[in-house]
């Protein structure tokens, strides 16, 4: 029988050949030869004002909740659909997190639902472009500049995807990325902070390294390096650089596959969406698609669950995500609000993630068989 996991890292052939370049230079802790590369390559390719490679993306948001002074008695708004580290960066600095619904059409958040969730200890608003799919950054942006909040993009799935021609992870006042094994771009574990507003970038290069302005000190601008402010060793090795710079030389290999495969399931399921037992993913016209992600929304969660049982005795794998934050064990014990979010708790529910990843193409015959005898069956 045929097996096709969730999900598949891919290696682009150059991986080990950089990480031996980068043993061979003698440095490979932080901040080497392959990070330096990593950055630039993400100045060129989209023009962001300034990058730093973190450990992972958790590690990114939180010297975001850092740069951004949060303390207890803030609020920051957070989709509840959204994965844990969204809402736990923020909660390590004491902030009270508020909860705001999906769409109802995109698991993304309701930007309709954000201005009456704001008040005078508003400090952030977290957007999470779930599936590479952007939210509506020119209602966000004018939401925060009108009430004076930051905006905080949690790009964790959405590398190379755009929103009106502008990357994703560019335009709120910082942006982060993930490069966990299941991201398109992957090093493992990995993470990048963009900075996109001038007064977080000295500071941002201090927390990076240790709380130090040893980056000043490199450039020559102070005659010794000294413990300036708070941080943590938030850089990678360089040999994760390595790894992940290999992983950037094949983006548009990567992209093309990615989006090949998540075309192909549009189109083969298209017809059964007709029938009403699921809705396939929506795609705004302000949006780009990256092919981070292919899910399908069933409209009963029974029929959900017979589908992945169906398809694992096929030999696929398909999963659910996340749990609505609002609900989880930690809210409830330690935050007695109540929120009604009755999209995210949909998705909770309903929504189901199909196999994608590089080299799927080369099963596209018997998949599409497996998957369309499964949905007629259902």
């Amino acid at each position: 029988m045929m097996k096709i996991p969730f999900n598949k890292p891919f290696l682009s052939g150059k991986e080990l050949h950089f990480i031996e370049d980068a043993i061979q230079t003698g440095h490979i802790s932080g901040n080497g030869a392959f990070t330096k590369k990593c950055h630039q390559f993400f100045t060129d390719q989209y023009g962001f004002k300034k990058v730093l490679l973190t450990t992972s993306c958790t590690d990114a948001l939180e010297m975001c909740a850092l740069l951004l002074n949060i303390k207890p008695g803030d609020e920051v708004i957070v989709p509840s659909y959204t994965f844990v580290s969204t809402a736990l960066a923020f909660v390590r600095q004491g902030a009270k997190i508020v909860y705001v619904d999906s769409r109802e059409d995109h698991p993304g958040l309701n930007e309709s639902k954000l201005e009456q969730l704001i008040t005078p200890r508003t400090k952030a608003i977290i957007v999470v472009h779930y599936a590479g799919v952007a939210c509506d950054m020119d209602a966000i942006m004018q939401l925060a500049d009108k009430h004076g909040v930051f905006v905080v993009e949690d790009a964790a799935q959405a590398i190379d995807s755009y929103y009106k021609g502008h990357p994703l992870g560019g335009i709120g006042h910082l942006g982060t990325f993930s490069f966990h094994e299941t991201k398109n771009i992957q090093s493992g574990e990995g993470g990048l902070l963009i900075i996109n507003d001038n007064q977080f970038i000295e500071r941002a290069e201090i927390l990076w390294e240790k709380g130090t302005n040893r980056a000043a000190f490199f450039r020559g601008m102070v005659d010794k390096y000294r413990w300036v402010d708070v941080g943590s060793s938030f850089l990678p090795s360089d040999l994760t650089a390595a790894y992940l710079f290999a992983q950037l030389n094949a983006l548009e290999k990567i992209q093309q596959s990615r989006l090949t495969i998540w075309e192909n399931y549009f189109s083969l399921l298209k017809p059964l969406e007709q029938k009403g037992l699921f809705s396939l993913p929506f795609i705004p016209d302000y949006a780009t698609n990256n092919g981070h992600m292919f899910y399908l929304v069933f409209s009963d969660p029974m029929v959900r669950t017979l589908c992945i049982h169906h398809l694992k005795e096929k030999g696929i794998l398909s999963v659910f995500h996340y749990l609505s934050l609002h609900k989880s064990p930690f809210h409830t014990t330690t935050d007695k609000t109540i929120y009604e979010c009755l999209n995210a708790d949909r998705y909770s529910e309903s929504l189901l993630r199909l196999p994608l990843y590089v080299g799927l193409e080369d099963h596209f015959e018997e998949l599409n068989q497996q998957l369309f005898s499964t949905m007629q069956d259902l």
